[in-house]
């Protein structure tokens, strides 16, 4: 069962095309992958599914219902998180102010219910990510790259997202850093929460993905499962190396 449908999407950044009509699915609990280089359109097509950017033209469809289009707010109501690339925590406020920014849309929707949800997920989010809750009080800008990236995905599962958008997790972070945040999005996955993963690292996404789309220059060139395509030559020789 799909639980994303994205249909013949056109991406433009005034006279610049980003995305050239692509079309693909995500399925139900699965990790999804977006691969590519820098200016492929990864981000692109990300921000526009989950409402950053207005599509020139296309569908997207989230569980059936058709979200083109659709404001930011209305979709993360709808149960669509999005990690972006940077992070953009709210250097302002602490760990655990930025953390219940994240559940504004659950209490909304469902006020005491969501509360109590709210705090139960705060609680998973501080079992995931144990440094958060011993820094909860300490401002989120002076946190290191690897913390902020913590917060930045707790943040986005505060609101009990069906699916969690997360563009290039792992970007600038220490090897083992990495590790611990792809050992993370399984652990997530193995939760129940749909991911599409939008990431440089090719070789670790694909060891964790279920299906995967390779995107040049605003097209789809290459899909496939994961598991077929970490062995696709084209992959190698474009992305993966010696995969040592």
């Amino acid at each position: 069962m799909n639980i994303l449908e994205v249909k013949d999407l056109v991406v433009e950044y005034g006279a610049i095309r980003a995305v050239k009509g692509i079309s693909f699915n995500v399925e139900k609990g699965s990790i999804m992958a977006i691969l590519g280089a820098n200016g492929a359109g990864k981000s692109a097509t990300l921000r526009t599914i989950s409402g950053l950017v207005r599509p020139r033209s296309g569908e997207i469809l989230f569980e059936g219902k058709n979200i083109t289009n659709k404001n930011v707010y209305t979709i993360a109501k709808n149960g669509i998180s999005h990690t972006p690339e940077g992070r953009l925590i709210l250097a302002g406020l602490t760990v655990e102010e930025n953390l219940k920014v994240g559940t504004f849309s659950l209490v909304k929707k469902f006020r005491e219910a969501g509360a109590k949800n709210a705090a139960e997920n705060l609680d998973y989010v501080y079992s995931m990510f144990p440094i958060l809750k011993e820094r909860r009080k300490q401002q989120a800008n002076t946190l290191s790259g690897g913390e902020q990236q913590m917060l930045a995905i707790s943040r986005a599962l505060m609101s009990s997202p069906k699916m969690l958008i997360m563009d290039e997790p792992s970007l600038g972070l220490a090897p083992i850093i990495v590790k611990n945040i792809f050992q993370c999005i399984k652990e997530i996955s193995a939760a129940g929460t749909t991911i599409l993963l939008v990431e440089q690292n090719a070789l670790q996404t694909l060891k964790i993905a279920n299906y995967a789309i390779v995107l040049e220059l605003g097209k789809i060139s290459i899909e496939g499962k994961a598991e077929e395509l970490i062995n696709d030559q084209r992959l190698i020789d474009a992305y993966l190396g010696n995969k040592k």
